[in-house]
């Protein structure tokens, strides 16, 4: 018996082996029917040319942002970074052991933000400066930056990149937390009193709803000699945001 299932193992398969291979041909779709259908890359033509018997596929990628929220316009914000010199702020360690400001000195710093109209109080800057370069035919200094902007509530914005003590820069906008979660872009720094009086101008994507209105109140004209309202700086109650960050 087992000499006869032998054989027949052995004995050729008479059937097509069209149909043979049609067996095993899985009735599922195919992996790459599957890779195509997930891939924002998807083929969107097949053609012929002439007699032969190649194809030419051309592919078009779709974006994975939704088409919402490209459709939303770029927000833009401005604050006031003022130093009221109450808040040891901004430190120098100078790790480089030099007495001139020179490369990987350290500067920490934490000082008050205002909304643009300077009528009120809604947080704090929190970061550190990284000295790059001494810049003595400028007279300032190039720093790579890595801070936030803390907007009490509402959650903060984080940003990163080179800060110029004697020009206006572009940072990075790298994220955010609260109403800024997943927000990208740009913001423009404006030096009016090195260290004192900073301000900025964000271009904000990504946002999913509109800034909150007592944050955009009309920008005074940036100058040296902008301070805020006394209430403001007082953070009397309707001069603040809530829970604003201290």
């Amino acid at each position: 018996m087992f000499f006869w299932h032998f054989q027949n193992f052995l004995r050729p398969n008479t059937k097509s082996p069209r149909s043979h291979a049609s067996a095993i041909v899985p009735t599922k779709p195919s992996l790459l029917s599957f890779k195509l259908a997930q891939n924002p890359c998807l083929l969107t033509k097949t053609t012929s040319s002439g007699n032969s018997s190649g194809t030419k596929r051309s592919f078009s990628c779709r974006s994975q942002a939704s088409s919402s929220e490209n459709s939303r316009p770029i927000q833009e914000l401005s604050v006031y970074e003022i130093n009221e010199r109450d808040r040891g702020s901004p430190a120098y360690l100078r790790l480089s052991q030099k007495s001139v400001n020179s490369l990987g000195d350290l500067v920490p710093f934490s000082n008050k933000l205002y909304t643009g109209d300077l009528q009120k109080r809604v947080g704090i800057t929190a970061g550190i400066c990284v000295l790059i370069q001494n810049k003595p035919e400028k007279k300032g200094d190039r720093y790579e930056a890595i801070y936030s902007f803390y907007f009490g509530d509402y959650g903060h914005i984080a940003v990163q990149g080179s800060y110029l003590t004697y020009e206006d820069t572009y940072l990075a906008v790298t994220g955010g937390s609260g109403i800024f979660e997943g927000v990208y872009g740009q913001v423009k720094l404006q030096q009016l009193v090195f260290p004192f009086k900073l301000f900025y101008t964000f271009y904000l994507k990504g946002m999913t709803k509109d800034l909150p209105a007592e944050l955009l109140g009309k920008a005074v004209e940036p100058s040296p000699a902008v301070e805020p309202s006394p209430a403001a700086k007082a953070c009397e109650p309707n001069a603040v945001i809530a829970n604003y960050t201290d």
